[in-house]
């Protein structure tokens, strides 16, 4: 039944785009990710009305809105953002939106942010850190605190709602750590389409052997020399599957373990953007819970091993 109402929360979530019910006078929250904007409506629950921006299977660092989603994000309540650079095509609304006066909560200031470690965005800031649910519960303290500032809000309906999915959060945390704990350690190393994993791998004690795109955002591409170095690492590492995005043709990844010259399996994950409704990762828990499902399948040992 908990895996139901997220669904039900998202979808209305990503219908909030069309514009406030007529006489709906709650608070207005504008949500830029759709990953963001499941996890603020669980948060706030019906205390505020939730406008999320980005559609579903769209690329957060490449999606645009219309004029009139701008003038929304101006006229919100609230304005909820990942940072980190992630939003890189919105980024001018958000400052804007910040010059006019909006309230803003940038969910990538309420944690503890790792670096990329190698490529060109090497020393900058990773903004995928919604891949550790750790993470992900100190977001939803600090959003929790910023919602109850809104005037006119229902504090205790928050309150309650916030509580009831920080539960959500730490039992995903232990179904991950329960799931991964059966991996192998020589089996514990991701190769993604990006750089998009190192806050799980933080959290759950894995190695990030690289990625086809070498930096932080997708908007890059591979050279023939990153590819080169990619396959060396991973015939060295040894890795028995490499992850390609649910967003993203997998043809370059396929392309690479065809290049390692070795029998490594290709298994999608969804990373940066939730699914529409019944494909899958419609909500940011069952995300996870997809995704921590095929990297223990992806990775664990066959009968032989």
């Amino acid at each position: 039944m908990r895996r139901l109402v997220g669904g039900v929360v998202v979808a209305m979530t990503l219908t909030g785009c069309a514009g406030a019910a007529d006489g709906d006078d709650r608070p207005h929250i504008v949500v830029t990710t759709n990953i963001l904007g499941d996890v603020v409506a669980s948060t706030v629950g019906d205390a505020a009305r939730v406008t999320t921006l980005m559609r579903p299977n769209a690329d957060p660092h490449s999606f645009e809105i219309s004029a009139r989603e701008a003038a929304t994000m101006r006229e919100a309540d609230l304005l909820v953002s990942n940072g980190l650079g992630l939003e890189e095509g919105l980024q001018r609304h958000l400052d804007q939106a910040a010059e006019a006066g909006v309230e803003t909560y940038v969910a990538g200031e309420q944690i503890d942010v790792l670096d990329y470690s190698d490529g060109d965005a090497a020393g900058t800031p990773d903004p995928h850190f919604w891949t550790d649910p750790a993470r992900m519960r100190d977001v939803v303290d600090g959003l929790e605190a910023a919602a109850k500032d809104i005037d006119g809000i229902d504090e205790q309906a928050v309150e309650r709602a916030a509580a009831a999915y920080d539960s959500e959060l730490e039992e995903l945390d232990r179904e991950m750590t329960d799931s991964f704990a059966s991996i192998p350690e020589k089996h514990r190393s991701l190769v993604t389409n990006h750089h998009v994993f190192g806050y799980l791998a933080d959290r759950f004690g894995f190695r990030v052997v690289g990625a086809v795109i070498p930096g932080g955002t997708t908007l890059a591409a591979p050279s023939a020399a990153d590819l080169r170095e990619l396959t060396a690492a991973i015939e060295q590492a040894d890795v028995p599957a490499i992850f390609a995005e649910s967003s993203q043709p997998d043809r370059l990844i396929q392309v690479l373990a065809d290049e390692a010259g070795v029998d490594v399996g290709v298994s999608e994950l969804f990373t940066e953007s939730l699914t529409e409704k019944g494909e899958g990762a419609d909500t940011y828990l069952t995300m996870m819970r997809a995704n921590t499902e095929r990297i223990t399948s992806g990775l664990s040992p066959g009968p032989t091993e």
